[in-house]
């Protein structure tokens, strides 16, 4: 497929996506998401990738749905259900870690996008918005879940029900994301972790996410049982040997993410 509104590219273990619509601030329309569909089977079909990179081109991540593209139109459901749904679903499937470089504004539907990422880190100047409020509807892409998980029911009642900008910085003070840092250093600090997650021990990553995700709906038996399951198969994987002798041998492991 030929990308027209995002780039994508894969190196050395590392796949990008950027969401390529600068003068819309990076919108949703079916278009990007049907390219976004195809990147994704694509890196699922990789096997030597072992993290993606989501960010933005120009001054936003993304702000939202582009109503234009909407504009007219009935069944906002079947919307959310085509592409939205599917769409951070496969983002929190995909066996490897996933970080989210948040350049700028983070609106509605992109905020939640940058939200179902594993880690997200923001530019000093970049803000998140539920701004479904404004316009009479609920957070989807995932909203309305992550949301009190990540805030608890006080503050997420309060973004989703009032629309307010919330800043990077008090973003990463109330732990919705993990890291705010200078605009001038988001690049070098994004290229650091996605190189370390590039030669990490994917395998034990991607379980330790798939883990977190069950533990929603896990008793705390379930969830010890569900551990047990994992630190089997984990143990029997090449990194963890690989791990072992590297610490004995006292040297840098080798890890081949399985």
């Amino acid at each position: 497929m030929n990308y027209e509104n995002i780039l994508f590219d894969t190196q050395n273990g590392i796949a990008r996506i950027t969401l390529n619509r600068p003068e819309k601030l990076n919108s949703f329309t079916s278009a990007m998401h049907i390219e976004l569909q195809d990147a994704i089977a694509h890196i699922n079909a990789d096997k030597s990738l072992r993290v993606l990179v989501l960010t933005g081109a120009g001054r936003g991540f993304c702000a939202g749905q582009d109503l234009a593209d909407v504009a007219g139109k009935d069944g906002l459901g079947d919307l959310v259900k085509k592409y939205y749904s599917p769409l951070v679903q496969a983002i929190r499937d995909l066996p490897m870690p996933v970080i989210a470089a948040v350049n700028g504004v983070a609106a509605g539907a992109g905020a939640n996008l940058a939200l179902a990422c594993d880690i997200v880190i923001a530019a000093r100047s970049a803000s998140f918005v539920e701004a479904f409020c404004r316009l009479g509807l609920i957070p989807d892409t995932g909203g309305t879940y992550v949301l009190p998980r990540l805030l608890g029911s006080a503050r997420a009642t309060g973004l989703a029900m009032l629309g307010d900008k919330l800043s990077a910085e008090r973003a990463e003070s109330w732990g919705l994301i993990w890291q705010c840092v200078d605009d001038d250093k988001l690049a070098a600090e994004v290229d650091k972790l996605a190189t370390h997650f590039s030669t990490a021990p994917t395998l034990g990553l991607v379980r330790t996410k798939q883990a977190f995700q069950a533990s929603s709906s896990n008793t705390y038996a379930q969830q010890l049982t569900l551990e047990g399951e994992m630190m089997e198969e984990l143990g029997n994987s090449h990194d963890y040997h690989e791990g072992v002798a590297a610490f004995i041998a006292k040297r840098p492991p080798q890890f081949q993410g399985k």
